[in-house]
């Protein structure tokens, strides 16, 4: 069961150098049913994480480039009257795929970006007064510029809590930066990935995430995390229950994907900065995901 998501990882990190925690990270997310925001300045390989993802994950996938002119329309579908049939015929746009590459997509309009909303949340979309199914599996992975950044518009809180988690690349280190300098261009790396799993092996997964353990030990370590994002005074507000259940399910992944039955205190401590940092807002300037570290090292895992 390990093994294919143990290819899957390999063959993303041979075409994205240096970044292998970020992939498994990536992997983790979608095996968890989940969402994925990659953050980052432009060139740093958002973009080619999000592609190499889908090619091993041997799912279908669309891409769309989000910009300012792009309307909900061009993202759900419109209906298009036919002269022949004498009737409006609805055209599916690209968010009927089983991974939705959403590139930029800070750079549209609040409008357009809640267009996602449902698809995110309840796996259909409404258009036009018809609601439709969206393929199972479904996925966005979205790549964000930073905020600094001219041209963007800030995610709404609602769109945020829709991805399971949020995670940036960075700069490669000078060993990967010069492989990456003497190798060949990533565009025709992207084209050599196989799939190493299929939907069946991965609803199978999804399936055995659902068996894993979590005591009730670690439950209670779980609720003291959360009651100090909600009650400490350095935080706006704290993490939601469906932000709760999140890291949960996405602790139970990684133990998985680790070989483990069970999960410990550590696989909460290493997600909880990705999957809570994008959800809680801190008092005046605090940042949420330095704040989640710091609740980290406040909270005791012995209570």
């Amino acid at each position: 069961m390990v093994e294919p998501i143990a290819a899957a990882c390999e063959q993303v990190a041979s075409v994205l150098l240096g970044k292998e925690q970020q992939i498994k990270l990536a992997v983790t997310c979608m095996l968890a049913r989940g969402h994925l925001l990659i953050e980052d300045l432009p060139g740093m390989g958002k973009t080619t994480l999000a592609h190499a993802l889908a090619r091993v994950m041997g799912l279908e996938y669309q891409r769309v480039q989000f910009t300012s002119d792009l309307l909900p329309g061009d993202i759900l579908g419109v209906s298009v009257y036919q002269q022949g049939k004498g009737e409006f015929v609805f055209h599916p746009g690209p968010v009927f795929t089983q991974v939705l590459l959403a590139d930029e997509i800070n750079r549209s309009t609040p409008k357009t970006q809640s267009a996602l909303l449902e698809a995110m949340e309840e796996g259909q979309v409404t258009a036009e007064g018809e609601t439709r199914a969206l393929p199972d599996p479904f996925f966005v992975i979205a790549t964000q510029n930073p905020q600094s950044q001219a041209g963007t518009f800030q995610l709404p809180e609602s769109q945020l809590d829709r991805f399971l988690m949020r995670i940036s690349l960075g700069y490669p280190s000078a060993e990967a930066e010069r492989a990456l300098y003497r190798g060949e261009d990533s565009r025709k790396l992207l084209t050599r990935l196989k799939p190493c799993l299929n939907p069946a092996q991965m609803k199978a997964i999804q399936t055995k995430v659902e068996e894993v353990q979590a005591s009730d030990a670690l439950l209670d370590y779980l609720q003291r995390l959360v009651d100090y994002t909600r009650h400490n005074p350095a935080f706006s507000y704290g993490l939601s229950p469906r932000g709760a259940l999140s890291l949960l399910r996405a602790a139970r992944t990684w133990a998985l994907i680790h070989k483990r039955r069970y999960v410990v205190p550590e696989d909460i401590q290493l997600l909880m900065p990705y999957v809570a940092g994008h959800r809680v807002r801190g008092a005046g300037e605090h940042q949420g995901e330095s704040l989640v570290r710091s609740t980290l090292d406040s909270v005791d895992v012995l209570g």
